[in-house]
């Protein structure tokens, strides 16, 4: 099983130093830049984060499938199949003839990649989906009552965040591929940020993912 617990450092600068520039789309790779004019950002926050450290493409347009993978595995540590399967299921959105890179902000097309019900969005039926919005993540994390979030608190915040979304949204839609990147949502920052301790006896204690890293990581940089 692939998978890592980041530092704060890299929820920061995500700087890994000069071994990695191969990797990156841009010679300062590392350092944080806010979008320019013009720069595509996408409802996933942690592509978005990509992007503004230079690891993708600032602009956020032409990520290839080589470039995709290999930042993803070798800056997150993701396994390289699954990022290769969430590429194809994207590369589509890119409308361009014959296309074969995809853009961040054609990412928002609906129910592909991205999806009613995200922790941090509003769902498109409301307006754009691709920005931080703060009542959305207020109600997120009102679920996050520690300093540390369990399994059971990630799992009640993603649970209610679909129920009031459904409530709400007089199209709510909930196909499979909506699903798996809903959970996969939540399993992603915990995945990346999280401590774990998959012999623990209590399950809510299997990964538990300081709250600060996560406000901050989706407040500031995504």
């Amino acid at each position: 099983m692939k998978f890592t617990a980041l530092s704060f450092g890299f929820a920061l600068t995500l700087a890994f130093g000069p071994s990695l520039a191969f990797l990156a789309a841009s010679p300062d790779a590392g350092e944080w830049k806010a979008p320019g004019e013009g720069d595509d950002r996408g409802p996933c926050p942690m592509l978005n984060t990509l992007a503004n450290h230079g690891y993708l493409p600032r602009n956020g347009r032409g990520i290839t499938k080589d470039l995709a993978v290999k930042v993803l595995d070798e800056i997150l540590n993701w396994d390289v199949s699954v990022v290769s399967d969430l590429y194809d299921f994207a590369q589509p959105t890119n409308p361009a003839p014959n296309a074969t890179t995809i853009n961040l902000k054609e990412l928002t097309t609906h129910n592909i990649l991205e999806h009613d019900a995200s922790l941090s969005r509003q769902d498109s039926e409301f307006g754009p989906a691709d920005i931080f919005n703060e009542q959305i993540w207020n109600e997120t994390i009102a679920y996050f009552t520690s300093d540390t979030i369990d399994v059971e608190m990630a799992t009640k915040a993603r649970t209610a965040r679909t129920t009031a979304a459904a409530a709400t949204n007089a199209h709510f839609t909930f196909p499979q591929l909506g699903a798996n990147f809903q959970y996969g949502e939540t399993a992603a920052y915990q995945f990346v940020y999280g401590n774990w301790n998959l012999g623990a006896e209590n399950i809510k204690e299997r990964i538990l993912t300081p709250r600060k890293y996560i406000e901050y990581f989706f407040s500031t940089f995504a």
